[in-house]
């Protein structure tokens, strides 16, 4: 069998390089509108795998002296969504700056197909009702008509160029000389990554900018 060939060659010899891209951006929503186990689901799979994958060759990685490229994101660098994802993407880079070499690809927006989203948006329809009932409901309308918002806005933001992406693994686990970190997509590079280092009430106002929220009540 060529699989048991490979896997004798690489524990004799080593493994060059790792690549964990795999990862899931939903369910992203408000915190109360989420369980626990949304929570756990995604920092299974976008933080627990990327470890555990890494820790499994991570023997074989150093015999052959090569390299590990973990996928992060704009959103490890600064949190503006609501769920596991951002919370999963610092651990990542804290991962990262733990391992020390390793080459990071910090990537922005790309136009991608979740097989979770369609699935996963009936489901936080559902449990949004069941929680609050109608006498908050005008809330969660305010709340679905604000995300609504913000994914119109981010959605202009999506590169449909995903070899952009692919270029920067590319070059990460073939270069003689790796870059210390990879940001592709122009947001990254100019607004997201500038975006973190400012100050929190800038990133705020960013952030809150099309937020739709109900007027104050007087009485």
């Amino acid at each position: 069998m060529k699989e048991n060939g490979f896997i004798d060659f690489c524990v004799f010899a080593g493994l060059w390089a790792v690549v964990n891209n795999a990862g899931i951006s939903f369910p992203t929503a408000p915190h109360d509108w989420l369980e626990i186990e949304d929570f756990k689901q995604m920092i299974n799979v976008n933080l627990i795998g990327v470890v555990a994958i890494t820790l499994s060759v991570l023997p074989l990685i150093k015999k052959a002296k090569g390299r590990v490229v973990n996928v992060a994101s704009v959103f490890g660098r600064i949190s503006t969504l609501g769920g596991a994802y951002c919370i999963t993407k610092y651990g990542v880079e804290a991962f990262n700056d733990s391992l020390r070499s390793v080459c990071p690809v910090t990537t922005s927006f790309f136009k991608y197909f979740d097989i979770s989203r369609k699935n996963w948006s009936k489901k936080l329809k559902f449990n949004a009702f069941l929680r609050y009932k109608p006498v908050l409901y005008l809330g969660v309308a305010y709340a679905f008509i604000s995300i609504y918002l913000m994914n119109e806005r981010y959605e202009k933001l999506l590169d449909p160029d995903l070899m952009k992406v692919v270029s920067c693994m590319e070059h990460a686990v073939a270069a003689a000389h790796p870059r210390t970190r990879y940001s592709p997509g122009w947001d990254a590079k100019f607004f997201w990554l500038p975006l973190s280092y400012m100050p929190t009430f800038i990133s705020d106002a960013f952030v809150l900018k099309d937020a739709v929220k109900p007027k104050v009540s007087v009485l």
